[in-house]
Parts: structure tokens; sequence; C-alpha cells
């Protein structure tokens, strides 16, 4: 079987990372979770102990190294040489992400390392414009989303078990407001390729929306 490019776009929240490394997974396939390269950006931004600004990021992002170590379904992120997979998932990161991928030059440099490791074939890569900026020539190209309340929801739960204290309604809110303000960048925003699929999880289990993917990649 050939080994494809997969291309899997789609706002916050709505479980790309989980549902794309379980079909990785499955098909034996390396996943590249490009939004955690951004986080990764962001992780560094704040170690500076600095106001963030455009000039600082910019400034970090420019001999940053990122390295996405996938093995057995799980990816290990290290930035700099230190392992930093669980740091970027904080509610900090999350706070000033937009801001980051927003950048022209963040964009850039990303969207480099990541055509580079999608030019081997056989990956799985997650983000807000694989299908329509990072790979354009992708050989299935998905668009997954769910409604707002179903993402926060999602988040609420994954927050409150990691032990953070967080309301339902705040994350309603701050997910429409990462929704806005991906979609309106001037910079790759985030929309459905034209020749992308929309798949709606809202009423879908995790093994349903794998199942799906793995489907359409058959």
């Amino acid at each position: 079987m050939k080994k494809l490019t997969v291309a899997i776009d789609g706002p916050a929240g709505a479980g790309k990372s989980t549902v794309a490394q379980l079909a990785a997974k499955e098909l034996g396939y390396t996943y590249i979770d490009t939004g955690a390269m951004y986080r990764a950006v962001a992780w560094k931004t704040l170690q500076q102990g600095k106001p963030v600004t455009d000039d600082l990021i910019n400034e970090v992002v420019k001999d940053i190294d990122i390295v996405l170590d996938y093995k057995e379904g799980k990816t290990k992120v290290f930035v700099d040489g230190t392992e930093v997979t669980a740091a970027i998932r904080t509610p900090e990161v999350t706070g000033i992400v937009s801001q980051v991928a927003a950048l022209g030059p963040v964009r850039e440099r990303l969207t480099d390392i990541q055509r580079q490791m999608g030019a081997q074939g056989a990956v799985i890569m997650d983000g807000r414009d694989i299908a329509t900026n990072v790979l354009p020539n992708a050989d299935v190209k998905i668009f997954l989303t769910a409604s707002i309340e179903e993402r926060a929801d999602r988040r609420f739960k994954e927050m409150k078990a990691k032990g953070y204290d967080v309301d339902v309604e705040q994350l309603k809110q701050e997910i429409a407001a990462r929704d806005k303000a991906d979609s309106e960048r001037e910079i790759s925003p985030l929309v459905q390729a034209e020749d992308a699929e929309l798949l709606d999880t809202s009423n879908m289990s995790i093994d349903e929306v794998v199942e799906a993917i793995i489907q359409r990649c058959r």
C-alpha cells in the first residue's frame, strides 16, 4: 500500500492530536503534532522572563531546536534538549500560542521544518494550515471539528484530570477567541481546504473518529 501523506486541520480542542496519534499508530505511520511546535516556541518565550512581545517571540524562534520524538503511539517534545511534553500544555502557554502562531517569521521557520518531516511520506500531520499551506499536495485531507460546547467540555475534562481548576464557561470564551484569532490572522489562517473532507466529531467517540480517518486512508 502506498505510504500516504495525511493532513488533518481543525480548530482548538477538536481532538486532532488525540485521534491523529491513534490513527498513526494503527497505520504504522509517523505522527507530527505541529501545534506542539508552536507551543514549544511559546514555552521558550515564557522562559525568557520578559514581557511577551512579537519582537521577543521572533528572536526566540531564530535558533530554537525542536525535536518531536514519536515512538509507540506517543510523542515526546524537546526544546533545546529539554523535554517539555507536559510543560507546553499549561494554561500560560495556551494563553499566548495564537500570538506566536500569527507571526510570519515563526510560521516560515516551522513550516520549513514541517515540510521536511512530511516529505518522507507515511505521516499524519495535524494543525491549522496543513492541507492549505504546509502539505497542499497531501494524499488525504481532513478538516476535523466539533461544536464549541463539545470542545470546551473535552478541554474541561482534560484539564481537570491534570489537576487544573478550570471553568467550562471561561473555556468556551477562550476557545471562541482562539477560533477568531486563528481564522482571522493574515498569514495562513485556519480554513477548510477546498479538497478536504469535513468531519464533525461532536457526536462521535474517539474510536469512531480514528476508524473514520483510517477508512479514508484505505
